[in-house]
């Protein structure tokens, strides 16, 4: 029988596999609640792969006078720095100041109520903001408090900063190495504590009929399910899932957020590892950091609303090379040190405000009650950031349990996520980790240690993985990737495309290390385990190599 003409039952049905959808999706199946996750995509392929890589408090919110979100980011980051060492990591950072009294009228004044931001923070302003921000990130401290130094010093500490500052504050956020990757191990995990429920990426939602909602699949097929509760998830689509839903609504006014990776050895070995945090001259905040040995630069701040055609712009580029030029005036930028560049909707709610940086990056769960043939209620997730999923997706989950009825069993607050359980804590434990790992597989410590690093625990399993290739065989272009390695992923990890593997289950593409060759390497590897023929292959090369080279600039 067709599964659309039989529906199956769900108690949740998820619409959206971004950070916000994959973090509800594993809280309430840690619950025993029988999930239907969907995305039209993949996992974590929308805006939750396009964010600027860090997992921080927002320092920022203080001066919009938000200050609970910045005490649920600040317990949220340090808890990620537990849960998920295999991807976060502190993020050691520099405030370059350029004033000592300036913005304090203005801050006030926005704190109050005020649509325009300060268009700068001197040392009185930015001490005050860090004082506070060592106060908020106080519970489950893992890091350091802040520091302020003069302009000797700071100059002394970051060689090249121009020398109009007056001095610099430092203080520790969090970066994350793989963000796709996290989605894709929340769902791993939500699937492990729920075996009944269910995870599909490129399935897309196609009616909403009474009480139930049809779906076609990534293999041509369609499957028809029945919720008690649907959660619109979709980011930025969530207007247009609600429609689609029969529930018209305008609950997103995005802004977009582009930026850029450069390859400029000289400007990573100056970062050593920090994050400058920087004002523009126009006053917008940007930053600069070491991402796998790339300079990331971001972030604009740009009212948008299609997240479906987004993409770094030149206005937008020129904008980032001539704040890095202002910041650093003794170093070269230019367009040629592009390696890579994308851009997101952050699916901010709608607001009136004059001015993006003031739009909340708070999170909220309107519902829709159920209404007329539509038996569910639909509860949309509008809002947040990468930091705060874990927190919003406890809130959510606690809502859609008192209405189905049950009890929390399990907190997630000091819930491994993926690679990250039984991660090895410190040097001894890492050192023996390495030597049990080789020995049980064969492996040179080096590489394991690679593998420890690029996957968390999840190395093991990989490094044990037997393929028709051995470790020793390698992508020509990116030799540290094994094809026995993809090869694990393909069968693994629910790829669909060939641009999960290179986009999401790795970081090849981002970081600029992906050639012509490994892409025809990847595509063989992909095509043996998932039985594609030649035309397929090459149009699965063909595809990522024209979103890679249009829409990111890359160069293959």
């Amino acid at each position: 029988m067709n599964a659309a003409a039989k529906p199956e039952a769900a108690d949740v049905v998820i619409l959206g596999a971004g950070v916000n959808g994959a973090g509800l999706f594993r809280d309430l199946c840690e619950q025993g609640v029988r999930c239907f996750l969907a995305d039209k995509a993949d996992f974590g392929s929308g805006t939750s792969a396009a964010p600027s890589r860090l997992i921080h408090g927002g320092l920022k919110y203080l001066e919009t006078g938000e200050l609970r979100l910045v005490s649920e980011s600040t317990l949220e980051r340090n808890l990620l720095l537990r849960n998920a060492p295999h991807c976060v990591s502190p993020l050691p950072t520099i405030i370059p100041i350029f004033s000592w009294t300036k913005g304090i009228g203005a801050a006030l004044r926005t704190m109050a109520g005020s649509t325009s931001a300060p268009r700068s923070r001197g040392v009185f302003l930015i001490k005050i903001g860090l004082l506070l921000y060592d106060f908020y990130g106080s519970r489950s401290r893992t890091m350091p408090r802040h520091k302020l130094v003069g302009k000797r010093r700071a100059l002394r500490d970051m060689p090249g900063l121009t020398s109009s500052i007056v001095g610099a504050g430092t203080y520790y956020d969090a970066q994350i190495s793989r963000p796709e990757r996290l989605v894709f191990e929340l769902v791993q995990d939500g699937l492990r504590a729920s075996p009944d429920s269910t995870a599909l990426n490129y399935t897309r939602l196609v009616s909403a009929n009474g009480g139930t909602l049809t779906f076609a699949t990534a293999d041509g097929g369609t499957r028809a399910v029945r919720p008690a509760v649907v959660v619109n998830a979709a980011g930025p689509w969530i207007d247009l899932v609600n429609a689609a839903l029969g529930v018209p609504s305008n609950m997103i006014g995005g802004t977009k957020g582009s930026h850029i990776l450069l390859d400029h050895d000289e400007l990573v070995r100056r970062l050593n590892g920090r994050m400058i945090y920087f004002e523009a001259d126009d006053g917008r905040i940007c930053l600069v950091f070491d991402y796998g040995g790339r300079a990331l630069v971001g972030s604009t701040d740009i009212p948008a609303s299609n997240p479906d055609d987004v993409c770094c712009e030149d206005s937008e580029i020129d904008y980032f090379l001539d704040s890095l030029r202002s910041l650093l005036p003794g170093l070269s930028f230019a367009r040629d040190q592009i390696v890579y560049a994308y851009s997101g909707i952050r699916p901010l709610p709608a607001s009136d405000a004059s001015t993006p940086g003031l739009i909340s990056r708070d999170h909220s769960a309107p519902v829709s009650e159920a209404k007329g043939d539509r038996t569910f209620p639909i509860i949309s997730l509008v809002g947040g950031k990468w930091t705060t999923f874990r927190g919003f997706a406890g809130q959510v989950t606690d809502t859609i349990l008192a209405r189905l009825g049950r009890k929390r069993r399990k907190s997630t607050r000091a819930l491994p996520i993926g690679g990250g359980a039984a991660f090895p804590a410190t040097a001894a434990d890492r050192a023996r980790w390495l030597g049990e790992a080789a020995r049980a597989t064969g492996l040179a410590e080096a590489r394991l240690e690679q593998l420890l690093t690029r996957y968390g625990t999840t190395a093991l399993a990989i490094a044990r993985h037997r393929a028709k290739w051995s470790d020793a065989e390698r992508l020509p272009g990116a030799p540290d990737y094994s094809l026995a390695e993809i090869d694990f992923i393909v069968r693994n990890e629910r790829i669909v495309h060939l641009a999960d593997i290179v986009m999401r289950r790795t970081t090849l593409a981002i970081t600029g290390a992906l050639t012509a060759r490994d892409l025809d390497a990847i595509a063989a590897a992909a095509g043996d385990a998932l039985g594609w023929d030649a035309p397929r292959s090459a149009a699965e090369v063909a595809s990522v190599t024209a979103e890679l080279t249009g829409k990111h600039r890359a160069r293959l």
